[in-house]
């Protein structure tokens, strides 16, 4: 058997959204609502997880041994070998990279703490004294 179309249901719903009401804007706000709800919510899902991975990025360890990354253990589940007490399992050191993209590795040298020598060469006066080179005659 054919179902018939709730022609009745459709006029009332047509008629809160057409007819400025206070029923009709509750209704509007309703449909607003969830509509704005399901546009952010996979921007608010990514915001959540890119915290997390970096929660858990800092609590990862890697091996000296053999590299592999693991969570909360004193020795490597995959070589055996233990993890040094400078692995950073202590107290965390700060990065001196860019805090979200950074490598964050302890290799790095931080540029405010070294010092750059500069010495100032005029460019004219060598450009003259060499033969073949970058000099403006075209050679």
């Amino acid at each position: 058997m054919e179902r018939r179309i709730p022609w009745l249901w459709i006029g009332v719903a047509a008629a809160l959204l057409l007819v400025p009401t206070s029923a009709g804007r509750l209704l509007l706000d309703v449909i607003g609502g969830l509509t704005l709800t399901l546009l952010l919510l996979p921007l608010l899902a990514g915001g959540v997880a890119l915290i997390g991975w970096q929660i858990v990025r800092r609590r990862l360890r890697t091996c000296p041994s053999c590299g592999f990354a693991s969570l909360g253990t004193e020795v490597c589940p995959a070589c055996g070998s233990p993890f040094t007490s400078g692995d950073g399992s202590e107290a965390a050191p700060e990065p001196s990279g860019p805090f979200f993209w950074g490598s964050g590795s302890d290799r790095e040298i931080d540029a405010r703490d070294v010092t750059i020598n500069v010495d100032a060469v005029d460019v004219e006066a060598s450009a003259s004294g060499e033969m073949g080179g970058r000099g403006g005659d075209g050679s």
